[in-house]
């Protein structure tokens, strides 16, 4: 898809530069940016929705689990002692 993007004379002189000391193309270092960019909204759009979604759960049952369990037992993701989640208070 092509798009047409006005950028401010700063930011193209930046990219400009950037892509000089890369020796990419400005295009190239234009659509990392926004690819990254991208990829990080839709992390914390995901994470936001997550967020709502245990915030109602939480107040639709009451149980939650403390953070200091939470990051004990993450702390055994990837290694030989991985344990099952701790139980839930309520």
């Amino acid at each position: 898809m092509a798009t047409s993007v006005e950028l401010s004379d700063d930011v193209e002189a930046r990219i400009s530069r950037l892509s000089g000391q890369r020796r990419q193309s400005p295009q190239t270092i234009i659509q990392e940016a926004v690819q990254q960019y991208v990829e990080r909204e839709e992390a914390r759009e995901s994470l936001r929705q997550d967020a709502e979604a245990f915030w109602a759960d939480y107040r639709a049952t009451g149980m939650y689990l403390p953070g200091d369990e939470a990051r004990a037992w993450l702390r055994t993701w990837g290694t030989e002692a991985e344990t099952e989640p701790p139980p839930l208070h309520g």
